[in-house]
This record gives structure tokens, sequence and C-alpha cells, in this order.
């Protein structure tokens, strides 16, 4: 046998030992992530109880979901949050990003602004509902006593418990935990865009608004598309916030602040209608790939143009 016949036998050897270090992520990743997507589908087709045999109904849970007005208001309520959240939270980071990226005027102690920024991030979300419940109820909240302080209102409201200001109040709430992440995802975009053309734009006379517009902005779009897709898909399952600010889900007051993940929720581990609550689950996914679709389209598009 040839050496170099050896070196490939010895180097197919290690090759095949690389195998067993990536064997646990695998089947990890198999019986976590995998079976479970596998396990939801083929409940969604049964009207399994979580208890005894599943028995198989073919699309009647996903008619059931299509035809459900409860299931389209929960929906219409994700939207509702997710929308204005989106908009503050991108907005605010979008602008932190603006100010942090300007190569004229630098802003020092960066890192020290990211770590505030993203602390909200860090903290649990059962500390952040009974943050603001307790800051915003309407008898002895700070906030009230603050407004009645300066003279803004007359008589304490009650953000939480009003069925026009609840959503936007909890989009607010999620948008502050949230922009620090956005913000930290777009300044690492922009740092990682060659310094070689914001000298030449600054030897060109070009002012902040034109560099941000010519340079920053294009090479930042496909952060920004990372950034809005998954923002959307957070913002689409979003379940924590509004079911520990409601106390459960029915979404007080009036049901308003119930998304479609509560809805889901509610039916597999209440109403123990597990097989409904996977066709909702399915439901919900194809409203969000459907989005993404949208989205990388819309960004092709742009690209073309």
């Amino acid at each position: 046998m040839s050496s170099e016949e050896v070196k490939k036998i010895k180097k197919k050897n290690i090759n095949n030992v690389a195998y067993i270090f990536v064997l646990p992520f695998v089947v990890v990743f198999l019986i976590f992530s995998v079976y479970p997507v596998i396990r939801t589908l083929q409940l969604s087709f049964t009207n399994y109880k979580g208890y005894g045999d599943p028995i198989f109904v073919g699309l009647a849970n996903y008619k059931r979901v299509l035809s459900d007005k409860f299931f389209w208001r929960a929906m219409a309520n994700t939207l509702r949050i997710w929308i204005p959240n989106i908009i503050v939270q991108l907005g605010i980071a979008f602008l932190l990003t603006i100010i942090f990226s300007d190569m004229k005027y630098r802003v020092k102690g960066l890192s020290i602004f990211r770590a505030l920024f993203y602390l909200p991030n860090l903290i649990a979300a059962t500390s952040v509902a009974f943050l603001f419940k307790t800051f915003l109820d309407w008898r002895f909240g700070t906030f009230n006593q603050i407004l009645m302080k300066i003279g803004l209102v007359s008589s304490p409201i009650d953000w939480l418990g009003s069925s026009s200001t609840a959503p936007y109040v909890v989009a607010i709430i999620s948008a502050w935990m949230w922009f620090g992440n956005s913000f930290i995802i777009l300044m690492a975009g922009v740092q990682g865009i060659s310094k070689d053309y914001f000298d030449a734009a600054r030897i060109d006379g070009a002012g902040r608004w034109k560099v941000f517009s010519k340079i920053t902005l294009p090479l930042l779009r496909p952060i920004l598309l990372y950034v809005a897709i998954t923002s959307m898909i957070g913002g689409i399952q979003m379940f924590d916030l509004p079911f520990l600010i409601s106390d459960g889900t029915t979404g007080s007051p009036s049901g308003i602040l119930q998304t479609a993940i509560m809805y889901m929720y509610k039916f597999g581990f209440e109403a123990y209608q597990v097989g409904y609550a996977s066709s909702v689950a399915y439901v919900i996914f194809m409203f969000i790939l459907v989005l993404s679709i949208m989205q990388f389209k819309l960004y092709r598009r742009e690209d073309e143009v």
C-alpha cells in the first residue's frame, strides 16, 4: 500500500470521527425540532383531545379554522398590536442607527449605549408585565399620577383596562423590549460596510443625509430584510406579554388582547382540542410564510429596479 493511499485512509477515518461530534446535535434537533413539527401536522388532521387514540377527520379542522370568526378576530388583534409595535421598534432602531453611524459627528461610548438599549430585552417578560401593570395602574399607577400632576389629564386613565388603549400600550411596551435588539443588528450591518465608502464620500464633501441615503441605506437592505422578517415572525407569534397583561387567554379587556397564539394555546391546553389547536398552528404558519414570501419578492423587485 502506497503512502498516498495510507494518507487517504487516515483522512477518511478523521472525517468519519467528525460525524460522532455532530451526532448529539442531530439527535437533539430531530427529537425536539423536526418530530414536533411532523407530529403537529399529523394531529391537525385528527380530533385528538390530548388523551385516547386520535381519529382521522381529514380537513375538517382546517375548514373550521378558516370559518371561525373568533380565530380571525384573534389574528386582527395580533396585527393591531404588531403593526404599531414594528413601526415604533424599527423607527427607534433606525433613528439610533443614523445617529451612531454618522461619520462626522461620531458618538462616543457606543458599547455602553448598546448595553443600555439591549437591557430591556434581557428582562423576563413576567417582570416586564408586572412592572408596567403597576406603573400603568389606573388608580395608583405612577404614570397617571405624573399626568395629573402636570395637568395633562384631569382624571386617571385605565390604560390596560380599555379596549381602545390596551393594544397600543402593549405594542409600545413590546417595542421598548425589542428595539435594542434591532438596533444592535442594524449597527452590526453598518460596521460591516467598508469604511472606504465613507472616506470617499467625506472627501467629495457629501452631507450626512447623502451618505446615509446613497451608501448606508442601500448596503443595509439585506440586514433590513432580515430584521423585518424576524420582527414579523416574532410579532405574529406574540404570546407572553399580552397573556400576562390580560391575565390569561381571555385577552381582556373585551378580548382585544387575545392574539392568535393565545387562541391556539386556549384550545390546546385549556379546552383540550389538540387536533384543532394543531390546525390553528399550521394556519398561522402559512400566514407567516405568505408574508415572508411577499417581503422577499418585494426585496428582489427593488433590486431589479
